[in-house]
């Protein structure tokens, strides 16, 4: 058990690490140091992990980050194949296909979603299954300097006290002016992919047999009313699922970003970031969880190659590690707000013709939206 200041087992002289945050890159990557040997401790300032639920992209080389992991099979147990996705107008006329389908020919697996909780569930399962100290909740850190422990990994989100202590408020969160709202519905509507309207848009995907889960933005909206109401003329079956959904059960948060972009995902030899404490981006390309999946499972290569669980080898497994991932997953970031910039601008007419008349340009383009960083 671990030191309730510092993180260290007292009776180990080497080896320790404290991952702070226990979302998924947080779990991802205590036990891909576990499995290296670490002694791992995981500081979640929530008394418990929240259940709500929706659906992550998980992209085939965030798959193969989750078989290096030991994770894959527990995955592709609840995960559904995503394919079949168009863009289209309110009216339902379609402007393009979104290449899932040249992307699994390519990557020899599709493109799988897999809900929140479900996710959540078979990385608890996983850290349970390689034994030691769980998960210390309730544990809000507030002075990353008090963990003596020979690895810090900062996993605590767009929040990071981690990131601040490490790098200062010059990077921090930033509000793009738009709010977002999630929720599934209890039925499959068999049409999945992206409306774009002027100035907002709604998707739907797949999550599990019986539901779909949804995703939309509407400048100025504050309730559930007001985002049926603005969406009651758009083409079938957008109405009904919002119709069919609960409100109480709808998420509704301001979508923001980490700005300006970081100078490294690492400090002092011994403190990493991974996930959104390094790169926290817009939903829009759908790459949240592939991003802190694969700083998870490069971060623990790294820290496996620099020899036994222990000090002496970190500031160059860091430095990999930095290397690896920085320069790819910030490409990513970029890519999504400006995304965003182009699917809620104000002038769709212009727009659509793009979309339409951009061909084998628009496919690259989708290509990267599907595409997690590292590839």
């Amino acid at each position: 058990m671990s030191d309730s200041v510092s993180g260290r087992a007292p009776d180990r002289a080497a080896g320790t690490a404290v991952v702070v945050g226990a979302g998924v890159g947080g779990l991802a990557t205590a036990i891909g140091l576990r499995r290296a040997g670490w002694e791992v401790t995981v500081l979640e300032g929530r008394t418990a992990l929240e259940r709500y639920g929706t659906a992550f992209g998980i992209h085939p080389t965030a798959q193969t980050a989750l078989d290096r992991l030991g994770l894959g099979d527990a995955l592709r147990v609840r995960a559904v194949p995503y394919r079949g996705a168009r863009i289209r107008r309110p009216d339902g006329k379609v402007l393009t296909a979104l290449p899932l389908e040249r992307i699994e020919r390519r990557a020899g697996r599709p493109e799988l979603l897999i809900s929140r909780p479900h996710l959540l569930d078979a990385l608890l399962a996983a850290l349970d299954g390689l034994g030691g100290e769980r998960i210390a909740y309730g544990r809000r850190l507030t002075d990353p300097a008090a963990l003596t422990a020979d690895l810090v990994v900062g996993a605590d989100g767009i929040n990071s006290v981690v990131r601040t202590a490490c790098f200062g408020r010059a990077a921090g969160p930033r509000p793009i002016g738009t709010t977002a709202w999630i929720g599934i519905a209890g039925f499959e509507t068999g049409l999945y992919g992206e409306t774009w309207g002027a100035g907002r848009f709604f998707g739907m995907t797949p999550v599990e047999a019986g539901r779909t889960n949804w995703y939309a933005t509407v400048p100025g909206a504050t309730t559930a009313q007001e985002v049926r109401d603005a969406f009651a003329d758009w083409h079938d079956p957008i109405p009904r699922v919002l119709a069919a959904t609960d409100p109480a059960t709808w998420i509704r948060y301001e979508m923001r970003h980490l700005y300006p972009a970081l100078p490294g995902f690492v400090a002092d030899g011994r403190i990493a970031l991974v996930g959104d404490a390094a790169h926290a981006m817009t939903p829009n390309l759908g790459q949240g969880a592939c991003t802190a999946l694969l700083d998870a499972e490069a971060l623990t290569r790294a820290v496996a190659a620099a020899g036994p669980p222990g000090p002496a080898g970190l500031p160059d497994a860091l430095c990999a590690y930095d290397t690896e991932r920085r320069r790819s997953a910030q490409r990513v970031a970029f890519a999504s707000r400006n995304l965003h910039r182009f699917m809620t601008g104000r002038h769709p007419a212009l727009r659509d013709a793009l979309v339409r008349g951009a061909g084998a340009a628009l496919h690259r383009v989708g290509e990267r939206r599907w595409r997690a960083s590292g590839t």
